[in-house]
């Protein structure tokens, strides 16, 4: 019997609001007051200085209210724990990419040929990784959920949408896994901090890539 999950339907990217997928709970950042959802983003914004400083293993609910100058008891009634608020400050930063992506400005985001889509997509998705590298690396999900989370199915499907409009003669859905696994954040902290390799070519090895898979160079 297969075991094969469901292909996630293509999005409208034309559509006036892009239907972005969260990790974290429902009920995380909706209906929201404002000044609730304002010392949310102040702590968020917290975390994320924190990590970029000291890595994730630096982040702890008491630095994070230090940090923002809020009580640590907003900082546990808001995420519970250091696990919910490592899953909120990732779920921020992928929605934020999704809506590039999806809804943003071309060439990352619709308006733009295909092969120039992928290109941006790859390029903007090293720097998101290489920026929070820690934070990913902590997200990680386990072997056997690592291809079935929600952003990475996302990230997989637009790939794929991408490269059937760029070579629909392709197998796209393994290519996008061949295309992904370029992108995955324990190859890209294999290069860029263990081989000291920069980002730049990282980037320029991903322009070669999809050029070479889509036939345009």
């Amino acid at each position: 019997m297969s075991t094969a999950l469901p292909p996630i339907p293509p999005h409208d990217e034309r559509a006036a609001g892009p239907d972005l997928l969260q990790l974290g709970a429902a009920e995380d950042e909706p209906c929201l007051r404002a000044d609730a959802a304002r010392n949310r983003a102040k702590l968020l914004d917290a975390a994320a200085r924190l990590i970029a400083e000291h890595g994730a293993d630096g982040v702890t609910m008491e630095a994070v209210a230090a940090a923002a100058q809020v009580g640590k008891g907003t900082v546990f009634r808001r995420f519970g724990d250091r696990t919910g608020l490592l899953t909120a400050l990732l779920d921020h930063s992928e929605r934020k990419f999704q809506a590039a992506f999806l809804g943003g400005p071309p060439p990352l985001g619709p308006g733009a040929a295909p092969v120039e889509r992928l290109h941006a997509f790859g390029r903007a998705l090293l720097r998101r990784t290489v920026e929070e590298l820690d934070l990913q690396l902590a997200a990680e999900p386990s072997p056997d959920r690592r291809f079935s989370v929600p952003a990475r199915r996302v990230l997989h499907g637009h790939i794929a949408l991408l490269l059937r409009q760029a070579v629909p003669e392709a197998d796209c859905e393994l290519l996008a896994h061949t295309l992904m696994a370029q992108l995955n954040p324990a190859l890209v902290h294999h290069l860029v901090r263990q081989c000291q390799m920069p980002v730049e070519r990282l980037e320029a090895n991903w322009t070669d890539l999809v050029a070479r898979v889509t036939g345009t160079r």
